[in-house]
């Protein structure tokens, strides 16, 4: 994300600045493209897979390229990568070795609760509505962007986002285990 006296670019205003290279344009939007490669694969190490994935086919394909909005178009490189893996996961299902042989997984350094919460609530949306949420709501697009991003319409967009932040919020409320009040 880009910065200038007024602070921080959303991600509708850093798609009209325009980078001198296309190199660093493709710079520019790692620190996006990573939130949003996270966000869709549940996991940081596929997440990062799915990113470089993504880095390099943009690199390969930058002939390809119209000039017109690098980061939609990088973003849409991205969302079609992903659907591609669920549509083979789904087809072709992994199997986690640990998991067949029993043996224990280790646990990384345990994040803090909040994080762990909103996470969770996160990986119950469906991965159609977190895309959208993910667009609209960390990356700053218009809902007609993501529409064309996703090649849906703009309802599809406007319904998803709201189901997703309905979800969100409910999936939050319910975790709370924390009393606000103590009792009289």
């Amino acid at each position: 994300m880009s910065h200038d006296r007024n602070g921080p670019q959303t991600g509708a205003e850093a798609a009209a600045s325009v980078p001198d290279s296309f190199e660093e344009g493709v710079l520019a939007l790692m620190p996006a493209l990573r939130r949003y490669s996270r966000s869709l694969m549940h996991s940081d190490p596929d997440g990062e897979d799915l990113l470089q994935d993504c880095v390099e086919k943009v690199l390969a394909r930058r002939a390809q390229w119209r000039g017109a909005n690098l980061r939609a178009w990088a973003f849409t490189i991205m969302t079609n990568l992903y659907r591609n893996r669920h549509r083979r996961k789904a087809q072709h299902p992994e199997v986690e070795l640990d998991e067949e042989l029993g043996l224990a997984v280790q646990e990384q350094d345990a994040d803090p609760l909040e994080r762990q919460r909103l996470v969770r609530a996160l990986d119950r949306l469906s991965a159609d509505n977190r895309a959208v949420l993910m667009l609209v709501v960390i990356e700053g697009y218009r809902y007609q962007d993501v529409a064309e991003m996703m090649a849906i319409p703009i309802g599809t967009v406007m319904s998803r986002l709201s189901r997703a932040r309905r979800q969100l919020a409910e999936a939050m409320k319910e975790d709370n285990v924390i009393a606000l009040r103590r009792p009289k």
